[in-house]
């Protein structure tokens, strides 16, 4: 099946409208960290409560995964995502208007459902849409507009809520999926399936491969990467949207809104970093400069700095006498900075999603791509849970809060080290 790629012009238009969407997903998915002390006092949630709410969007988003990326295939990023964002749309109403946990929570797994195509949908179109030296271009810049989601989720949510509250607040977001479902209902590409003469040219493989997942799953380069996506990818947004406050708040003794300005600083620096990867990766194709190159290259820098932090942490919070002692309190005072460094080296990890859509052919981009996201997902459901655990059980052991969170994060950092040198050593040349 040829591309037929999109006109300038048309591209811009398309990604603008697709990037809104994503947007929108990307805040919803953050705001429940801002929101959390007003949910806890007016609904008298606990902590287990608030996370099994935050995981329930996560839920609902990696249930669609597997079923969405066969739907993008056969039916096109254009009709799926406007059979989903409705549900969202639903799910987010519901929201406002629930009154206990329940039905907070079911409507938080309504909306992960109706925006799990938000990111997928584009990135299976630009596979077709856009020439192969703009396709790293578009993946870096809508998780651009990833990283502004999360922004508007935090210091402006707080600056909304004393206005119209969080129930206003997630009227406004209703009323935004809608313009979003217009503006993709009517700027959207039309999705071709291959017609019977491409079906025919298409190897045995690519025909088997259209009933499912097998030659995603099969492939070699899609398995090196399944470790690294799934410890490094899913860690990287586990730690963004829940495990990065607390370490500022508890390790480093930031106050809660000094710890919301250093997560405002962090997905500043986060959106700063996607928008220069778009900017510089036609250079980058030009050049013959391999994503795996980069990941390789670049993705060490983030365990050097998180050791940093973790040895950092040992800082009191007092200005200690000695001149070694002094290094690791003015780190500690600006842990922020550090933790932007951290995910800005784990960006390189960002570059696996379109090579993954590059390996395999236009016809499986959806459903190679949906299966990286499962993997990913699923990672941030495990290194969030894990992390607490951890830290729980180096407590119980007679720790410090201190001590446990450096151990648990010692635990983590050897695990990504490991699944990087899995995919160094198990990748295809």
């Amino acid at each position: 099946m040829t591309a037929t790629f999109l006109p300038k012009r048309q591209a811009i238009v398309v990604f603008i409208a697709f990037a809104f969407a994503y947007f929108l997903s990307a805040l919803i998915r953050a705001i429940t960290a801002t929101l959390s002390p007003t949910l806890s006092l007016e609904l008298g949630l606990q902590a287990r409560d608030l996370g099994l709410l935050a995981g329930g969007y996560f839920l609902g988003f990696a249930a669609m995964q597997l079923p969405m990326g066969k739907w993008l295939d056969k039916y096109g990023p254009k009709k799926v995502i406007l059979s989903l964002l409705p549900i969202a749309l639903l799910g987010s109403v519901a929201f406002s208007m629930s009154n206990h946990f329940y039905g907070l929570l079911i409507a938080r797994i309504f909306v992960g459902i109706g925006v799990s195509a938000c990111l997928m949908a584009p990135l299976t179109g630009y596979r077709r849409w856009l020439e192969p030296s703009q396709q790293q271009r578009a993946n870096a810049w809508m998780l651009m507009t990833g990283s502004l989601g999360m922004v508007a989720a935090t210091l402006p949510v707080q600056w909304l809520m004393p206005l119209i509250g969080w129930r206003g607040i997630f009227l406004v977001f209703s009323a935004l999926v809608l313009l979003a479902i217009l503006a993709l209902l009517w700027l959207a590409p039309a999705w071709e399936s291959p017609t019977a003469s491409q079906q025919q040219t298409l190897t045995p493989k690519s025909n088997q491969s259209d009933t499912g997942y097998q030659q995603v799953w099969a492939n070699p380069y899609f398995r090196s990467l399944i470790p690294i996506g799934f410890l490094a990818y899913g860690g990287l947004i586990a730690l963004q949207t829940l495990w990065v406050t607390p370490w500022m708040i508890k390790v480093a003794g930031y106050s809660p809104a000094q710890a919301a300005s250093g997560l405002f600083g962090i997905n500043l620096t986060m959106l700063f970093t996607f928008w220069l990867w778009g900017a510089i990766n036609p250079w980058l194709v030009q050049h013959k400069i391999h994503s795996d190159t980069l990941l390789l290259r670049g993705f060490p820098l983030s365990f050097v700095i998180l050791a940093i932090i973790i040895i950092a942490s040992q800082a009191t919070n007092t200005p200690p006498t000695d001149q070694f002692g002094n290094v690791f309190y003015v780190l500690q005072q600006h842990i922020w900075i550090l933790w932007a460094l951290y995910f800005v080296g784990c960006s390189f990890v960002a570059l696996t999603q379109p090579a993954i859509a590059l390996v395999f052919p236009p016809q499986l981009a959806g459903r190679a791509l949906s299966a990286f996201n499962l993997v990913m997902f699923l990672g941030v459901f495990v290194v969030q849970w894990s992390l607490g655990l951890l830290i729980d059980v180096f407590k119980y052991w007679g720790y410090t809060e201190v001590r446990a969170f450096q151990g648990a994060f010692v635990v983590y950092l050897i695990c990504v080290m490991a699944s990087y040198v899995y995919f160094a050593v198990k990748r295809p040349r």
